[in-house]
Protein backbone atom coordinates (compact mmCIF):
# COMPACT_ATOMS: atom_id res chain seq x y z
CA UNK A 1 0.00 0.00 0.00
CA UNK A 2 1.17 3.25 -0.76
CA UNK A 3 2.01 5.79 1.30
CA UNK A 4 1.48 9.04 -0.33
CA UNK A 5 1.93 12.36 1.77
CA UNK A 6 -1.71 14.46 1.56
CA UNK A 7 -0.89 17.83 0.73
CA UNK A 8 -3.41 19.40 3.31
CA UNK A 9 -3.91 19.54 7.02
CA UNK A 10 -6.73 19.97 9.26
CA UNK A 11 -7.30 23.59 10.28
CA UNK A 12 -7.56 22.08 13.67
CA UNK A 13 -6.00 19.27 14.72
CA UNK A 14 -8.09 18.28 18.11
CA UNK A 15 -10.30 15.54 17.48
CA UNK A 16 -9.65 14.09 21.11
CA UNK A 17 -12.71 12.87 22.67
CA UNK A 18 -12.69 14.75 26.02
CA UNK A 19 -11.84 16.87 26.63
CA UNK A 20 -12.40 18.11 22.76
CA UNK A 21 -11.62 20.82 20.38
CA UNK A 22 -12.31 24.47 21.08
CA UNK A 23 -15.36 26.25 19.14
CA UNK A 24 -14.30 27.64 15.76
CA UNK A 25 -12.64 30.70 16.08
CA UNK A 26 -11.91 30.54 19.64
CA UNK A 27 -9.11 32.77 21.29
CA UNK A 28 -7.95 33.39 24.70
CA UNK A 29 -8.90 36.83 24.07
CA UNK A 30 -12.49 35.58 24.39
CA UNK A 31 -11.90 35.53 27.93
CA UNK A 32 -11.28 38.81 28.99
CA UNK A 33 -14.39 39.49 30.85
CA UNK A 34 -13.68 36.55 33.12
CA UNK A 35 -14.49 37.27 36.91
CA UNK A 36 -11.05 36.32 38.61
CA UNK A 37 -10.00 37.28 41.64
CA UNK A 38 -13.93 37.52 42.29
CA UNK A 39 -15.90 35.59 44.53
CA UNK A 40 -18.51 32.83 43.01
CA UNK A 41 -20.87 34.45 45.29
CA UNK A 42 -20.50 37.88 44.01
CA UNK A 43 -23.06 40.04 42.31
CA UNK A 44 -20.86 38.92 39.27
CA UNK A 45 -19.69 35.77 39.73
CA UNK A 46 -23.66 34.65 40.66
CA UNK A 47 -24.99 36.44 37.57
CA UNK A 48 -22.29 34.75 35.45
CA UNK A 49 -23.53 31.44 36.48
CA UNK A 50 -26.52 32.14 36.57
CA UNK A 51 -26.40 33.16 32.61
CA UNK A 52 -24.73 29.42 31.93
CA UNK A 53 -27.95 28.19 33.60
CA UNK A 54 -30.38 29.89 31.39
CA UNK A 55 -28.07 29.39 27.90
CA UNK A 56 -28.10 25.98 28.84
CA UNK A 57 -31.42 25.59 29.29
CA UNK A 58 -32.36 27.68 25.98
CA UNK A 59 -29.91 25.76 23.33
CA UNK A 60 -30.90 22.60 24.99
CA UNK A 61 -34.77 23.24 24.35
CA UNK A 62 -35.00 22.19 28.44
CA UNK A 63 -38.52 22.00 29.12
CA UNK A 64 -40.11 24.47 31.58
CA UNK A 65 -40.66 22.92 35.22
CA UNK A 66 -37.41 21.51 35.20
CA UNK A 67 -34.16 22.39 37.05
CA UNK A 68 -30.29 23.18 35.52
CA UNK A 69 -27.88 23.31 37.94
CA UNK A 70 -23.90 23.75 37.93
CA UNK A 71 -21.87 20.94 39.69
CA UNK A 72 -18.70 19.56 41.01
CA UNK A 73 -16.85 16.98 39.37
CA UNK A 74 -17.51 17.25 35.59
CA UNK A 75 -19.84 14.54 34.05
CA UNK A 76 -18.60 11.83 36.78
CA UNK A 77 -20.03 14.29 39.81
CA UNK A 78 -23.24 14.70 38.38
CA UNK A 79 -23.69 11.14 37.28
CA UNK A 80 -22.83 10.04 41.28
CA UNK A 81 -25.01 12.75 42.99
CA UNK A 82 -27.97 10.99 41.08
CA UNK A 83 -27.17 7.89 41.78
CA UNK A 84 -26.22 8.72 45.36
CA UNK A 85 -29.06 10.40 45.99
CA UNK A 86 -32.59 9.26 44.25
CA UNK A 87 -31.43 5.61 44.17
CA UNK A 88 -32.58 2.81 46.66
CA UNK A 89 -36.62 3.31 46.84
CA UNK A 90 -37.33 1.36 43.62
CA UNK A 91 -35.38 -1.81 41.92
CA UNK A 92 -33.19 -0.45 39.32
CA UNK A 93 -32.22 -1.37 35.90
CA UNK A 94 -28.75 -1.02 34.68
CA UNK A 95 -27.99 -0.57 31.20
CA UNK A 96 -23.95 -1.02 30.07
CA UNK A 97 -22.71 -1.11 26.76
CA UNK A 98 -19.05 0.25 26.98
CA UNK A 99 -16.77 1.29 29.48
CA UNK A 100 -18.90 4.50 31.70
CA UNK A 101 -21.85 2.42 31.42
CA UNK A 102 -20.50 -0.51 33.23
CA UNK A 103 -18.49 2.02 35.38
CA UNK A 104 -22.22 3.08 37.24
CA UNK A 105 -23.16 -0.32 37.45
CA UNK A 106 -20.00 -0.55 40.27
CA UNK A 107 -20.97 1.97 41.44
CA UNK A 108 -25.03 0.57 42.20
CA UNK A 109 -23.93 -3.29 42.70
CA UNK A 110 -20.32 -2.76 44.57
CA UNK A 111 -20.46 0.64 46.26
CA UNK A 112 -24.28 1.45 47.21
CA UNK A 113 -25.12 -2.53 46.96
CA UNK A 114 -28.06 -2.49 46.24
CA UNK A 115 -29.55 -5.76 46.05
CA UNK A 116 -32.55 -5.33 43.54
CA UNK A 117 -30.58 -4.92 40.22
CA UNK A 118 -31.37 -5.67 36.59
CA UNK A 119 -28.11 -5.37 34.38
CA UNK A 120 -28.33 -5.82 30.73
CA UNK A 121 -25.04 -5.31 28.60
CA UNK A 122 -24.08 -5.75 25.46
CA UNK A 123 -20.36 -5.68 23.88
CA UNK A 124 -18.88 -3.30 22.08
CA UNK A 125 -20.56 -2.14 19.22
CA UNK A 126 -23.69 -3.28 19.85
CA UNK A 127 -26.62 -2.14 22.57
CA UNK A 128 -28.45 -4.23 24.99
CA UNK A 129 -32.26 -4.98 23.88
CA UNK A 130 -34.01 -2.24 25.05
CA UNK A 131 -37.39 -3.97 24.59
CA UNK A 132 -36.46 -5.99 27.95
CA UNK A 133 -36.24 -2.61 30.08
CA UNK A 134 -38.89 -2.43 32.82
CA UNK A 135 -39.41 1.43 32.72
CA UNK A 136 -41.31 0.82 35.98
CA UNK A 137 -37.96 0.67 37.42
CA UNK A 138 -35.63 2.91 37.81
CA UNK A 139 -32.87 2.92 34.88
CA UNK A 140 -29.52 4.21 34.77
CA UNK A 141 -27.97 4.35 31.04
CA UNK A 142 -25.84 6.29 29.07
CA UNK A 143 -27.61 8.07 26.41
CA UNK A 144 -24.45 8.43 23.39
CA UNK A 145 -21.58 5.52 24.58
CA UNK A 146 -18.52 7.74 24.17
CA UNK A 147 -15.92 4.84 24.19
CA UNK A 148 -17.95 2.37 21.80
CA UNK A 149 -19.63 5.37 19.63
CA UNK A 150 -23.13 3.57 20.06
CA UNK A 151 -26.15 5.78 21.07
CA UNK A 152 -29.54 4.86 21.79
CA UNK A 153 -31.90 5.76 18.60
CA UNK A 154 -34.36 7.49 20.61
CA UNK A 155 -36.49 7.57 23.99
CA UNK A 156 -39.35 5.51 22.15
CA UNK A 157 -38.15 2.35 25.02
CA UNK A 158 -39.11 4.14 28.00
CA UNK A 159 -42.64 4.11 28.80
CA UNK A 160 -44.10 7.99 28.93
CA UNK A 161 -46.17 6.43 32.13
CA UNK A 162 -43.26 5.16 33.89
CA UNK A 163 -43.07 4.77 37.22
CA UNK A 164 -39.95 4.49 38.34
CA UNK A 165 -36.64 7.32 37.06
CA UNK A 166 -34.26 8.08 34.75
CA UNK A 167 -31.12 8.61 35.11
CA UNK A 168 -29.08 9.45 31.93
CA UNK A 169 -25.69 10.04 31.45
CA UNK A 170 -25.52 12.42 27.87
CA UNK A 171 -22.33 13.79 28.66
CA UNK A 172 -21.58 12.84 24.96
CA UNK A 173 -24.62 13.72 23.66
CA UNK A 174 -25.91 16.91 25.20
CA UNK A 175 -25.45 19.70 22.58
CA UNK A 176 -25.10 17.30 19.50
CA UNK A 177 -28.27 15.18 19.78
CA UNK A 178 -32.20 15.40 20.58
CA UNK A 179 -32.91 15.01 23.77
CA UNK A 180 -36.67 13.76 24.60
CA UNK A 181 -36.65 15.45 28.04
CA UNK A 182 -40.28 14.17 28.07
CA UNK A 183 -38.91 10.36 28.80
CA UNK A 184 -35.84 11.51 31.17
CA UNK A 185 -36.10 12.86 34.62
CA UNK A 186 -32.08 13.29 35.41
CA UNK A 187 -29.60 14.65 32.83
CA UNK A 188 -26.30 14.82 33.06
CA UNK A 189 -23.11 15.71 31.11
CA UNK A 190 -20.01 18.18 31.80
CA UNK A 191 -18.29 21.30 29.91
CA UNK A 192 -15.28 19.50 28.38
CA UNK A 193 -17.25 17.36 25.81
CA UNK A 194 -20.18 18.70 23.14
CA UNK A 195 -18.95 22.20 23.62
CA UNK A 196 -15.42 22.13 24.42
CA UNK A 197 -15.72 24.22 27.20
CA UNK A 198 -13.04 23.20 30.17
CA UNK A 199 -12.86 20.46 32.99
CA UNK A 200 -13.98 19.95 36.23
CA UNK A 201 -18.13 21.06 36.31
CA UNK A 202 -20.79 19.19 35.57
CA UNK A 203 -24.37 20.11 34.61
CA UNK A 204 -27.21 18.35 36.38
CA UNK A 205 -31.25 18.31 34.84
CA UNK A 206 -33.51 17.58 37.24
CA UNK A 207 -37.63 16.89 36.35
CA UNK A 208 -39.86 17.40 38.50
CA UNK A 209 -40.30 13.64 38.88
CA UNK A 210 -36.99 13.54 40.44
CA UNK A 211 -37.68 16.67 42.48
CA UNK A 212 -40.80 14.23 44.07
CA UNK A 213 -37.93 11.70 44.77
CA UNK A 214 -35.17 13.76 46.25
CA UNK A 215 -37.71 15.39 48.68
CA UNK A 216 -39.75 12.02 49.86
CA UNK A 217 -36.69 9.72 49.61
CA UNK A 218 -33.88 9.52 52.30
CA UNK A 219 -31.61 6.75 51.20
CA UNK A 220 -29.81 4.46 53.45
CA UNK A 221 -25.99 5.82 53.24
CA UNK A 222 -24.70 9.09 54.11
CA UNK A 223 -24.96 11.71 51.71
CA UNK A 224 -21.28 13.69 50.92
CA UNK A 225 -21.84 17.09 51.35
CA UNK A 226 -20.65 17.91 47.47
CA UNK A 227 -23.76 15.14 46.50
CA UNK A 228 -26.57 16.99 48.57
CA UNK A 229 -29.18 18.60 46.10
CA UNK A 230 -31.46 19.28 49.35
CA UNK A 231 -31.60 21.16 52.42
CA UNK A 232 -34.36 21.07 55.31
CA UNK A 233 -36.02 18.21 53.12
CA UNK A 234 -36.95 20.32 50.14
CA UNK A 235 -34.80 21.39 47.05
CA UNK A 236 -31.97 23.33 47.52
CA UNK A 237 -33.23 25.74 44.92
CA UNK A 238 -30.00 28.00 45.38
CA UNK A 239 -27.73 24.89 43.01
CA UNK A 240 -30.26 26.16 40.15
CA UNK A 241 -29.50 29.89 40.84
CA UNK A 242 -25.72 29.64 40.46
CA UNK A 243 -24.94 29.48 43.94
CA UNK A 244 -22.84 26.42 43.24
CA UNK A 245 -22.31 23.95 46.09
CA UNK A 246 -18.45 24.39 45.70
CA UNK A 247 -15.97 26.74 44.43
CA UNK A 248 -15.88 26.82 40.16
CA UNK A 249 -13.24 28.22 38.37
CA UNK A 250 -15.01 31.64 37.09
CA UNK A 251 -11.92 31.18 34.06
CA UNK A 252 -13.62 27.92 33.12
CA UNK A 253 -17.03 29.56 33.72
CA UNK A 254 -16.58 32.41 31.12
CA UNK A 255 -15.01 29.82 28.72
CA UNK A 256 -18.60 27.74 29.11
CA UNK A 257 -20.36 31.47 28.44
CA UNK A 258 -18.13 32.07 25.37
CA UNK A 259 -19.27 28.58 23.84
CA UNK A 260 -22.74 28.73 25.06
CA UNK A 261 -22.80 32.12 23.03
CA UNK A 262 -21.15 31.10 19.99
CA UNK A 263 -23.87 27.95 19.79
CA UNK A 264 -26.98 30.79 20.42
CA UNK A 265 -25.21 32.51 17.32
CA UNK A 266 -24.59 29.55 15.23
CA UNK A 267 -28.18 28.98 15.40
CA UNK A 268 -29.15 27.22 18.56
CA UNK A 269 -29.65 23.03 19.10
CA UNK A 270 -30.77 22.53 15.20
CA UNK A 271 -27.66 23.81 14.14
CA UNK A 272 -25.36 21.83 16.97
CA UNK A 273 -27.05 18.77 15.47
CA UNK A 274 -26.40 19.43 11.72
CA UNK A 275 -22.92 20.42 12.19
CA UNK A 276 -22.24 16.79 14.14
CA UNK A 277 -24.26 15.31 11.86
CA UNK A 278 -22.66 16.51 8.69
CA UNK A 279 -18.94 15.68 10.38
CA UNK A 280 -19.79 12.28 11.30
CA UNK A 281 -21.53 11.42 7.37
CA UNK A 282 -18.12 12.77 6.10
CA UNK A 283 -16.61 10.46 8.16
CA UNK A 284 -18.85 7.47 7.58
CA UNK A 285 -18.69 8.34 3.55
CA UNK A 286 -14.86 7.73 4.24
CA UNK A 287 -15.09 4.04 5.86
CA UNK A 288 -17.81 3.11 3.19
CA UNK A 289 -15.21 3.09 0.64
CA UNK A 290 -12.14 2.06 2.95
CA UNK A 291 -12.02 -1.34 3.05
CA UNK A 292 -9.40 -1.43 6.22
CA UNK A 293 -11.72 0.10 8.34
CA UNK A 294 -14.82 -0.43 9.83
CA UNK A 295 -17.75 1.28 12.23
CA UNK A 296 -17.43 -0.49 15.69
CA UNK A 297 -21.09 0.55 16.11
CA UNK A 298 -22.18 -2.29 14.11
CA UNK A 299 -26.22 -1.41 13.32
CA UNK A 300 -25.94 2.50 11.80
CA UNK A 301 -29.40 3.44 13.75
CA UNK A 302 -27.06 3.26 16.94
CA UNK A 303 -23.98 5.15 15.18
CA UNK A 304 -23.23 8.47 17.52
CA UNK A 305 -22.36 11.88 15.45
CA UNK A 306 -19.67 12.47 18.25
CA UNK A 307 -17.48 9.79 19.32
CA UNK A 308 -17.07 7.94 16.03
CA UNK A 309 -15.12 4.84 16.85
CA UNK A 310 -13.03 2.74 13.97
CA UNK A 311 -11.97 -0.90 13.91
CA UNK A 312 -9.02 -1.78 11.95
CA UNK A 313 -10.41 -5.22 9.72
CA UNK A 314 -7.07 -5.34 7.84
CA UNK A 315 -6.12 -9.15 8.01
CA UNK A 316 -2.62 -8.41 8.48
CA UNK A 317 -3.74 -6.21 11.69
CA UNK A 318 -7.29 -7.75 13.00
CA UNK A 319 -4.79 -10.86 13.08
CA UNK A 320 -2.41 -9.92 15.10
CA UNK A 321 -2.99 -10.43 19.16
CA UNK A 322 -4.88 -7.82 20.71
CA UNK A 323 -1.82 -6.68 22.74
CA UNK A 324 -0.10 -6.52 19.19
CA UNK A 325 -3.26 -4.55 17.68
CA UNK A 326 -2.69 -1.99 20.78
CA UNK A 327 0.61 -1.58 19.64
CA UNK A 328 -0.07 -0.72 15.75
CA UNK A 329 -2.98 1.91 16.95
CA UNK A 330 -0.12 3.58 19.22
CA UNK A 331 2.28 3.75 16.15
CA UNK A 332 -0.62 5.04 14.10
CA UNK A 333 -1.91 7.79 16.24
CA UNK A 334 2.13 8.74 16.88
CA UNK A 335 2.73 8.86 13.08
CA UNK A 336 -0.37 11.42 12.93
CA UNK A 337 0.89 13.89 16.25
CA UNK A 338 4.43 13.71 14.81
CA UNK A 339 2.53 15.42 11.67
CA UNK A 340 0.70 18.10 13.79
CA UNK A 341 -2.63 16.28 11.91
CA UNK A 342 -4.39 14.33 14.63
CA UNK A 343 -3.85 14.34 18.03
CA UNK A 344 -5.24 11.88 21.30
CA UNK A 345 -7.49 9.56 18.63
CA UNK A 346 -6.95 5.98 19.94
CA UNK A 347 -9.77 4.43 21.39
CA UNK A 348 -10.50 4.33 25.29
CA UNK A 349 -7.98 1.70 26.74
CA UNK A 350 -11.09 0.16 27.83
CA UNK A 351 -12.26 -0.45 24.17
CA UNK A 352 -11.42 -2.74 21.43
CA UNK A 353 -7.88 -1.84 20.03
CA UNK A 354 -8.86 1.21 17.44
CA UNK A 355 -9.39 4.68 16.64
CA UNK A 356 -11.65 7.40 17.86
CA UNK A 357 -12.38 10.53 16.03
CA UNK A 358 -14.87 13.10 17.79
CA UNK A 359 -17.28 14.89 15.28
CA UNK A 360 -18.92 17.11 17.32
CA UNK A 361 -20.63 20.65 16.59
CA UNK A 362 -16.95 22.23 17.33
CA UNK A 363 -15.16 20.40 14.78
CA UNK A 364 -15.24 21.62 10.75
CA UNK A 365 -16.45 19.05 8.68
CA UNK A 366 -13.71 20.19 6.32
CA UNK A 367 -11.12 19.29 8.67
CA UNK A 368 -12.74 15.59 9.08
CA UNK A 369 -12.78 15.26 5.14
CA UNK A 370 -8.84 16.34 5.65
CA UNK A 371 -8.36 13.45 8.32
CA UNK A 372 -9.25 11.13 6.24
CA UNK A 373 -6.87 11.35 3.88
CA UNK A 374 -4.06 11.30 6.76
CA UNK A 375 -5.67 8.20 8.54
CA UNK A 376 -5.27 6.09 4.46
CA UNK A 377 -1.76 7.51 5.02
CA UNK A 378 -1.07 6.62 8.39
CA UNK A 379 -2.44 3.17 7.69
CA UNK A 380 -0.45 2.14 5.14
CA UNK A 381 3.07 3.55 6.66
CA UNK A 382 2.21 1.72 10.08
CA UNK A 383 1.25 -1.27 8.00
CA UNK A 384 4.45 -1.12 5.66
CA UNK A 385 6.11 -1.04 9.10
CA UNK A 386 4.55 -4.33 10.46
CA UNK A 387 7.24 -7.59 10.45
CA UNK A 388 6.66 -9.63 7.26
CA UNK A 389 5.58 -13.05 7.33
CA UNK A 390 8.24 -15.31 6.24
Amino acid sequence: MTATTPGMRPVNPHFSSGPCAKRPGWSLQALTDAALGRSHRSKIGKAKLKRAIDLTREILQVPQGFHVGIVPASDTGAVEMALWSLLGARPVTMLAWESFGEGWVGDVVKELKLKDVTTLKAPYGELPDLSKVDTDTDIVFTWNGTTSGVRVPSADWIKADRKGLTICDATSAAFAQRLDFSKLDVVTFSWQKALGGEAAHGMIVLSPRAVERLESHKPAWPLPKIFRLTKGGKLNAGVFEGETINTPSMLAVEDYLDTLQWAKSAGGLDALVARADANAKALWTWMAKTPWVENLARDPATRSNTSVCLKIVDPAVAKLPTEAQWTFVKDFVALLEKEGVAYDIATHRDAPPGLRIWCGATVETADIEVLTEWLDWAFAKTKDALPKAA
